[in-house]
Order: structure tokens, then sequence, then C-alpha cells
């Protein structure tokens, strides 16, 4: 299934389940849906994902949000199963390249999106987002309002934040050991520079999932054939025949290719040897059983320690810039007496400033629909392709749902708020007139 066919069924599932809970009141409380009903829009960078690779390198050294709750990297844990110790706020930056791949090949926007331009983000079935194909948090409950945080916003629509989430989620799947999890380098004090202690927190990333499971990520399930052939990451091989983590291995040691040339210089990393009993005994079916303590292993060898990349100190500043938005249109009047062309009306949104402006756009009545509901704007210094159809300005549409106005002759409001961006948000009143003559004098009713 593509990217866009599972962008497709994700937005279709969604509204499907709007619609149940509009006409059963009581399944609203009860129904799991993706953050956003419409999609909104991403910016998808440059062929080479070099904008990505910065991005995950200054990540995964929490160099761009430290201390944030949502998207900082916290201190990942060093020591054995007896003496677990916060360390540093680091991992290797390599393995967010492979997983980044492996998730949506190293893709925020769809399919359909060019490069250095901006469309329609991706969001698969399973309501994951962009390039790390963010999952967790991406769903209801929402915030205020029911309506998209401003954490879901920057998440679905900009690199930067979904990457630094990313490696966020990737370091507290590792911290979840040994409380919900093995561990890996029984003999090298579970050091996190080392590639290979990675895998039972990869394995979590994608669903610490074993026989039985609807997707087992067991290295000795028997759906998979044992001994089998490494993962090349050239498309050649069926992925549902491998465990995830020997999936993000494998495109660490066989990178995938863009127009002949490699994406990143190959990462040695070696797996688990399955004929040898150091390996083969914790990783045995048997021991997969909570809380996993029988599984605790070496770190597979030979290992391969990642050192810290060197990350501009302007990097931060660069990458987010200082977006401002503004916003163009006038109040919007709404007519459904005038042909299609009145019952819809457009705002246009700018980035008054730099970087990557993320906004939202978020309706104060159910009546108004806005489309789509967030998305980004582009300042002068984001490389924007108009040959392929790239603006840096984004235009929303506002029309109405005819169903739900309470009037005949209704008003309300949109706000627009820069969710990355400080200052007041803009305000774009909306006005609707459903009431005309049906044919029969003095009657009239609402569509």
């Amino acid at each position: 299934m593509t990217r866009m066919h599972r962008a497709l069924l994700g937005t279709l599932g969604a509204a499907l389940l709007l619609a149940l809970a509009v006409l059963t009141p009581s399944l609203a409380t009860r129904a799991s849906a993706c953050a956003f009903l419409r999609t909104p829009q991403a910016y998808e960078a440059d062929s080479g994902r070099t904008a990505y690779f910065q991005a995950m390198d200054a990540a995964a050294t929490d160099n761009i949000f430290p201390g944030d709750a949502n998207f900082g990297m916290p201190a990942v844990e060093v020591g054995t199963r007896a003496g677990r110790q916060p360390g540093l706020h680091q991992m290797p930056p390599s393995l967010l390249r492979s997983i980044g791949w492996v998730e949506s090949n190293l893709s925020m926007a769809a399919r359909s999106v060019p490069f250095r331009s901006t469309g329609a983000a991706l969001v698969s079935f399973d309501c994951g987002h962009g390039i790390m194909q963010i999952t967790s948090g991406m769903t209801v409950p929402l915030g205020s309002n029911n309506q998209p945080t401003s954490a879901q916003s920057n998440i679905a629509t900009h690199y930067v934040y979904n990457i630094a989430r990313g490696a966020a989620m990737m370091a507290a799947k590792w911290n979840e050991a040994p409380e919900l999890s093995p561990i890996a380098g029984t003999d090298t004090n579970s050091n996190p520079t080392i590639i290979e202690n990675w895998y039972f927190a990869l394995w979590r990333y994608n669903g610490f999932t074993g026989p039985g499971a609807n997707i087992s990520n067991h290295p000795l399930d028997p759906v998979f054939s044992n001994p089998r052939e490494a993962w090349r990451c050239d498309g050649s091989q069926s992925r549902t025949r491998y465990p995830y983590q020997e999936l993000i291995y494998g495109c660490l040691q066989n990178p995938p290719s863009y127009q002949g040339a490699r994406l990143w210089t190959p990462v040695a990393a070696s797996l688990p040897n399955l004929t040898q009993p150091q390996y083969f005994t914790p990783l045995s079916v048997q021991n997969f059983v909570f809380p996993y303590s029988g599984m605790d292993m070496p770190t597979p060898a030979p290992g391969h320690a990642e050192p810290a990349p060197n990350v501009p100190a302007d990097f931060r500043a660069r990458a987010l810039g200082s977006p401002v938005p503004a916003v163009d249109g006038p109040p919007v009047q709404l007519r459904l007496d005038a042909g299609p062309a009145a019952a819809k009306a457009t705002v246009r949104i700018r980035n008054g400033g730099t970087g990557i402006l993320v906004w939202s756009a978020t309706p104060s009545a159910n009546w108004i629909v806005v489309d789509p509901p967030a998305g980004v704007s582009l300042g002068p210094d984001v490389p924007c392709d108009g040959a392929s159809g790239c603006s840096p300005l984004t235009t929303i549409t506002i029309s109405m749902n005819p169903v739900l106005l309470p009037n005949a002759a209704s008003s309300g409001t949109v706000t627009i708020a820069g969710t990355n961006a400080a200052g007041a948000p803009a305000t774009v009143t909306v006005t609707v007139k459903a009431d005309f003559d049906t044919g029969a004098p003095g009657t009239s009713r609402a569509y």
C-alpha cells in the first residue's frame, strides 16, 4: 500500500468516525480518530533529505528543544538491570535516519507533494504522522474545545517538530527498560552510544510484540524463516517477513538511494547471532514473558559506537526561524441561494517572518468547515520551488455544513493562530444566509 493510499484511508476513516459521532451523540466520547478530520498541510524539504538529516543530528543530541516535555530529548539511562542511572541526553542519529526511511521513505508530506513544496501531510491509516510516523498523542482526545493541540499541529506539519518528537519517543522507549522491556548490553553497561544496544528500544518503537500478535517483531517467531538473509533495504524483499528492528539495522548498512546516490554513508551494525547461546537463549520464545528479565542479553558483536555529531550552534535559530502569522482576506459571507461559489470563500495565510510558520484554523461553531484545518506558510528563507507549484502562501477554504446551522442567518468566527510563533491570533468573521424563497410565499427553509 502506498503512502498516498494510506493517507486516503486514514482521512476517510476519520471522516466516517465523525459522521457516526454526529448521528449518534452517545458515540462521541467513545470514538477514536486521528487528531485532524481533514488532512493538514506540510512542507516537504529537499530530495537529498539534507534538512531532515541536520534536524536528526540536532534532535539526537538535544540541541533543538532542551527541557521541552514533548520535543526535548530526555536523559538516556545507562547501566544494567541492577543499577540503571540517567546519562546524557543523546542517542545515535543514524538510527533516526533509518527509522525515518522505514516508516515513511523520509517523507513529511504525501507522495504527490513535490520536494521543496507544500501539500497534504503524510497521515497513515492508523494516524501515523510525517517522517517518524508519530502515532502516540496524535489521536483524540484533543485540546480545548475538542480541537487539535499546538503540539499535534506542529508534529503533523513541521519536519523539525516531527523528528524531535520521534527522537524523544525513541529515548523514552529505551528508558522503559528494565521495567517494561529487556536490556541489551549486559557486558557494555548498556552504553547508549553503541548502536546494537538499541535493539529492544527499536523493537518497542514499532510494538513490543511476539508470537500470536497480528504483527510480530520477535526474531524467533515461527512466522519468520530462520535462518534468513539480511534485509537489503532496496525494495526487493517483503518487509512482512522481517522483525522491525532488522529492517532498521538492514537500512543502516544498506542505505536507500535517490537518483542513483545513497542518502547516507553505510553504518556498520550487528544483529544478535541466533546460532550462539548468549543470544538464542534470551531471545527464545519461552522468555517472552513480562517483565522480560530473562531476555537481557550482551551487546550483539561486534558492537559499534557512534560518536555525537557536531551540530552548529545556530542550527535551532536557522531551522525554526522567527515566523510571524498574517492573514489576508475580508470577513467571509456565505450564501446558499447564489450557487456553489457563494457557499464558500477563501482566506490566505502568510508568514511575515522567517522559517516555517505552523498555523491552525479553529472555527467557533461546528457548522463552519475549514479546509485544511492546519498547515504551513513559508518565510523567504525556506526553499520553495515555484516550478513545482510551491507557494509560500497558504489558502484555506471556509464553507458550511448546512445541516448543523442553528439559524437561517448565523454568524461565527475562524481563529487563525501560529502554533510555533508568538503574537496574537487573527480572527475572521463568518456570516451565513440560508433563508430564501422556496416557491411558496411566506415560507423558507434552510438547507
